[in-house]
């Protein structure tokens, strides 16, 4: 296992893959990208025209096929039967499905341990997700969980969205939110919640560099200073 493990939770658009992406930097750490692999699993079983609703189907997918997770400065890279699939995954069709996957239990199972392998890979990680810190990682050294206000997280997804050169409407993605957060919140496995011993943080009023310089001194304070 990493000798370092900092985990960051939340609900979609709160900022977790970015902050998390820019903490590693900062503390000269891997990024893990869990929503990637969620992804990456989604597009396979799309591409495989599997029922997404059907569990013995997707778990079928997932056994047949390859996927290789790489870090790089930009965040992660993803491959799928060794076609880079980084751009690809982020389609908001890929994003509106990956919740399936997510629901099942024993598709949720393999990713962890695919989680868990990578760290087991490399010296330091900062990962982000929904379960990181209290299934992936359950004894992480500092767990974080991010929360924002609806309207914002509405308002970061669109010009996540608008970049990607996909144009919604406010309520499409508010919409789309609210599915995701209930989804994740009533799942049987893994359900989307603080750790007990996690630090929440509100990035509402927050820009991007205040989040990531306070996590910063958090980490520091608590772990890097025994290291």
């Amino acid at each position: 296992m990493a000798r370092l493990v900092v985990t960051i939770d939340g609900p979609a658009a709160s900022g977790k893959s970015t902050v998390a992406r820019l903490l590693a930097e900062k503390l000269n750490a891997t990024f893990l990208d869990t929503g990637a692999m969620y992804r990456a699993a989604t597009l396979a079983a799309m591409q495989a025209g599997a029922d997404l609703g059907n569990q013995k189907q997707l778990i079928d997918v997932l056994n047949k096929t390859e996927f290789k997770f790489a870090a790089a400065k930009e965040g992660m890279l993803v491959y799928v039967n060794g076609v880079d699939v980084t751009k690809q995954i982020r389609d908001p069709q890929i994003t509106a499905n990956a919740r399936h996957v997510a629901a099942s239990a024993p598709a949720r199972e393999r990713l962890v341990k695919m989680q868990q392998r990578f760290a087991e890979t490399h010296g330091r990680i900062v990962t982000e997700g929904r379960d990181q810190g209290t299934v992936a990682f359950p004894d992480a050294d500092v767990k974080f969980y991010l929360t924002a206000d609806l309207n914002e997280r509405v308002r970061r997804r669109r010009a996540e969205l608008k970049t990607a050169g996909v144009e919604q409407t406010p309520e499409q993605v508010r919409e789309n939110i609210r599915q995701r957060d209930d989804s994740d919140e009533k799942r049987f496995v893994g359900p989307l919640k603080p750790a007990v011993d996690a630090i929440v943080v509100d990035t509402t009023d927050l820009a991007l560099e205040e989040v990531v310089d306070k996590l910063v001194v958090i980490v520091k304070e608590r772990c890097l200073g025994k290291r």
